[in-house]
């Protein structure tokens, strides 16, 4: 667990005290455009059209470029893909501190070239099978989002539950063992607009800010794709307490940005090379701009929390279709259902 006192993740009352301030800023009694407290009542696919709707989005569009190529790699066997992600990925003490300093930290070649776009190529395929278009060709502007894919694919599995994604994650928090919450394949296609300020706290409804989530793209991702960016360092979340959450319209998205602006806070917007990926902190404030390319800025997400972490009194609708990833767990309950699997240290059993 954390222990720097500036982070404010350092003990279990701590915690929920935060976690308390942070949601009820989320929740206040006040309208119909502010309460959240209703649990989400659609599909995935529904909350991430709503969500991303949330985005304060210029009126001008810049104009759609044409990506570069795609690497012409060796793609390796699955064999090899279990290979190399069972493989540990030994971190700095610079890196730790970066990372528990500012909230999020990006890390190059954990993948190799070609298990990245090995990757990219199930994952194109998983999305033409869900919405039966090809994210990079036959539609546009839109966000595109699966989630709960490893349980029934194997090829998933390997990278989902790597045991190399697991120790990162539970270095950079801290803690000796890591679960799964869940996995995200998102493609945000050429013309969406930008993804809204946010940070993860919002989504999951777990006691703990032990969280990370492992934020994998799954092609070279330069600016005009809109690859993630981070606001830092972490306690800059502090700064936009004030700012009410409202589940319609931009104001929040726009609050927050007005907010970030006023005080100068630093943004890392920068690309990412093949093969590299980033770890966010739930309480670490982020964005995505347009994707301003004709390819699908492809990606998966897994995110990974304490063991021992329990499910919140009451989680809203911000937190989406948690029970999904979390089945036959009530509130209050240990978070530990078979779709949350231990990821680090590995069984050897």
């Amino acid at each position: 667990m954390f222990k720097n006192a500036h982070l404010l993740i350092p003990k279990k009352n701590s915690i929920i005290f935060l976690m308390k301030v942070s949601r009820d800023k989320l929740n206040p009694k006040k309208s119909d455009t502010t309460d959240i407290s209703k649990p989400w009542d659609k599909d995935n696919q529904a909350w991430w059209d709503w969500y991303v709707g949330l985005a304060d989005n210029d009126d001008k569009k810049d104009p759609i470029i044409t990506a570069e190529p795609l690497p012409n790699v060796e793609i390796p066997t699955d064999d090899e893909v279990i290979s190399e992600l069972a493989e540990t990925y030994p971190l700095k003490n610079d890196q730790i501190t970066y990372f528990r300093k500012n909230g999020f930290i990006k890390l190059k070649k954990v993948f190799s070239p070609g298990v990245v776009l090995k990757l990219r190529a199930e994952l194109i395929n998983l999305l033409k099978k869900e919405f039966d278009v090809d994210p990079d060709k036959e539609a546009h502007d839109r966000f595109l989002s699966l989630e709960m894919i490893w349980p029934k694919n194997t090829l998933l599995r390997a990278y989902v539950l790597s045991p190399r994604l697991g120790q990162i994650s539970a270095d950079l928090l801290g803690v000796s063992a890591v679960r799964l919450y869940h996995d995200n394949v998102l493609a945000k296609q050429a013309g969406c607009g930008r993804t809204p300020w946010h940070f993860d706290d919002h989504h999951f409804p777990l006691d703990t800010n032990d969280v990370v989530t492992a934020w994998v793209p799954a092609q070279p991702t330069p600016i005009e794709m809109g690859p993630l960016s981070f606001a830092y360092p972490l306690d800059v979340h502090k700064l936009v307490n004030a700012v009410t959450f409202e589940k319609t319209g931009t104001g929040y998205d726009r609050g927050v940005s007005e907010v970030f602006k006023k005080n100068s806070v630093n943004v890392n917007e920068t690309p990412f090379e093949l093969g590299e990926v980033s770890f966010h902190h739930n309480l670490n404030f982020h964005t995505a701009s347009r994707n301003r390319t004709n390819r699908s800025r492809v990606a998966l997400a897994n995110t990974y929390f304490r063991d021992g972490a329990r499910v919140i009194d009451s989680p809203t609708m911000v937190s989406g279709d948690w029970q999904k990833f979390m089945p036959n767990v009530k509130p209050g309950e240990v978070a530990a259902s078979p779709l949350n699997p231990i990821c680090w240290p590995v069984d050897e059993k």
